[in-house]
């Protein structure tokens, strides 16, 4: 009988261990297959709010994905969310089956963003109605009932941005030339790039009618290389300033910057402070940068979300009315760019958030129109 006993007690142990081993084998996954891992957050029920963040590209281009990246690392300071950021890489095949396993997981917030995963992230959004999908940059209004997606006002940022460009190449900064012409240098030739463009050419032009635009496609987000290439020959043709709206391309055109002695301007997040630790030289050039304040509005999304006001299934434009964009205006901008030119871009800054001058956007234009747009300035 005693025998019996302790064999049936040595059997529930056994069983217990198994099933702590499991529940700690499986919370061991979610939590180490990404890079931000954390306690916190709860949901309505109590338990931990569970972000997870894909990047259809790579981290590192210290902008666009980076700054995601950091909206993503606030949710996780400021809410104490578990959150996981998934790096899906360049190659398209692998990212619908990554939102689609990732979203098969226990998560309660899947994020990602751009237009080029839009459709496929709807796609997913509509197989998984029990979660939440937010789309952090996409310039489609229909979203499915459990997704929420968000744009940004970017041909007023750079309409401020071409402001800051034409004061530059006309004024007596040292790496200022005579040509009056400035540069663009975007990673494709699509739609959300071109509402870069469109503002930009009508900020310079709002500045000085007479200013010309040379404008450079790399075909590609992740090649400084050729980031570098393009800008090289439009420095070498009298541009003294150019935009970058190149993802991490654009990296190169830093590089070429500093090699040519020439200014540009970053784009989406601070491009000059995330630069300035590590080659000050360089982040000097950058005399300002045109932001998508990415960051701030996931977090205040997740915050929304978790408060139980996020409103589904629509797209919001964040402007400089909501503070969803600006420019910067850093150390360097305060230095280099000078003051007198500062309180004029201030003054078109007032008039764009007063709405009193208006920038056309390139979404809604056809290819022809564009086009005609770029041979007008065309040096």
């Amino acid at each position: 009988m005693n025998k019996k006993v302790l064999s049936l007690l040595l059997l529930m142990v056994m069983v217990l261990v198994t099933a702590c081993g499991n529940n700690t084998s499986n919370n061991g996954s979610s939590a180490n297959t990404g890079s931000n891992a954390a306690e916190g957050g709860e949901t309505g029920s109590g338990d931990k709010l569970k972000v997870v963040l894909l990047i259809p590209g790579t981290l590192g281009d210290k902008s666009f994905f980076d700054s995601a990246n950091n909206g993503l690392q606030k949710v996780k300071d400021e809410l104490g969310a578990v959150t996981k950021v998934v790096e899906m890489g360049v190659d398209k095949t692998k990212w619908e089956p990554t939102f689609n396993d990732i979203a098969s997981e226990d998560w309660d917030v899947i994020i990602s963003g751009g237009s080029e995963i839009t459709e496929m992230f709807n796609a997913t959004a509509d197989l998984y109605p029990d979660k939440k999908f937010i789309n952090y940059d996409t310039d489609i209004d229909e979203a499915p009932d459990n997704m929420y997606n968000m744009s940004y006002a970017t041909n007023e940022v750079s309409f401020l941005a071409g402001a800051v460009a034409a004061l530059a190449t006309q004024s007596d900064m040292p790496n200022a030339t005579p040509e009056n012409v400035i540069g663009f240098v975007g990673g494709m030739d699509i739609p959300g790039i071109n509402a870069f463009l469109v503002g930009y050419i009508q900020g310079a032009q709002y500045v000085d009618p007479d200013v010309k635009v040379a404008v450079s496609y790399a075909g590609d987000f992740v090649n400084p290389a050729k980031g570098k290439e393009l800008s090289l020959i439009q420095y070498n043709s009298g541009v003294d300033v150019i935009f970058n709206v190149a993802g991490g391309t654009g990296l190169g055109i830093f590089d070429a910057a500093k090699e040519k002695k020439k200014y540009a301007i970053g784009v989406d997040s601070d491009q000059a402070m995330l630069i300035n630790d590590t080659d000050s030289e360089k982040a000097n050039l950058i005399v300002t940068s045109s932001i998508k304040k990415i960051d701030t509005a996931i977090l205040g999304a997740v915050k929304r979300l978790q408060e139980g006001t996020l409103e589904m299934g629509k797209r919001d434009v964040l402007s400089f009315v909501d503070d969803g964009v600006g420019i910067a205006e850093n150390d360097i901008y305060k230095n280099v760019f000078p003051a007198d030119l500062q309180a004029k871009v201030e003054e078109v800054k007032q008039k764009l958030i007063n709405k009193e001058i208006k920038v056309d956007n390139a979404m809604g234009m056809e290819t022809a129109e564009v086009e005609a747009i770029r041979n007008a300035v065309k040096p």
